[in-house]
């Protein structure tokens, strides 16, 4: 039992992910490829990980496809490439008034809503 209470002794203690992810968001530049096919390329410092990219993508996505009057979004690649501090994210998406058929697809509404709730800006 003693050598367990040991190692776990050397264990590191637990760290909130959150406490040093500080972000900044550099923008984010829109580009209509074709009907309701939209390719959005976003820069960042701070992220921990490509998630943190995408997922600035995909708020401007359903941002977007609400100013566009539409509802939903469907995620179709997002490439992320890290340069020092600076992440930057190509992403494409197709927008669309209903539900479209695929895995990936989000509510825009709701996604918008969350992006807010966790302090990510949209378009």
């Amino acid at each position: 039992m003693a050598a367990t209470a040991g190692l776990s002794a050397c264990a590191p203690a637990p760290v909130a992910e959150d406490a040093a992810f500080a972000p900044t968001y550099k923008g984010i530049e829109t580009i209509l490829l074709d009907g309701d096919l939209v390719n959005f390329r976003v820069a960042m410092t701070g992220a921990r990980a490509e998630g943190d990219v995408d997922a600035y993508a995909r708020c401007a996505a359903a941002q977007y496809a609400l100013i566009r009057g539409f509802g939903f979004a469907r995620h179709v690649r997002t490439t992320v490439a890290q340069t020092g501090e600076m992440w930057r994210g190509d992403a494409v998406y197709t927008i669309s008034a209903a539900l479209p058929r695929g895995l990936k697809t989000i509510d825009a509404e709701v996604t918008v809503r969350d992006c807010g709730a966790q302090g990510i800006p949209t378009v």
